[in-house]
């Protein structure tokens, strides 16, 4: 009884996880127009680097863990809009 409750809950999470993902691309309209989704992109690596750190600072606290500082992430920059169809 309790595997198949456990599997129904394995189920129902990883569905309500796909379930927001395919939400967050439709809400942040990255299926649409290049610029639109060039814009999420840099939108993106704005606010994560400082929420990971935030969080990192977070678990410190909590936990009362020393976790080393990480290196920048290199700045990544990719114009989707020029690549698009460039092979045809």
């Amino acid at each position: 009884m309790v595997a198949r409750v456990w599997s129904l809950m394995r189920f129902l999470i990883k569905g309500s996880v796909a379930g927001g993902a395919v939400y967050l691309v439709y809400d942040q309209e990255l299926l649409g127009p290049s610029d639109k989704s060039q814009a999420a992109l840099q939108k993106a690596g704005e606010v994560v680097p400082p929420a990971m750190y935030q969080f990192s600072q977070y678990v410190c606290q909590q936990t009362g863990l020393q976790i080393p500082q990480l290196p920048a992430p290199p700045k990544i920059y990719f114009p989707i809009r020029d690549s698009w169809n460039a092979g045809i």
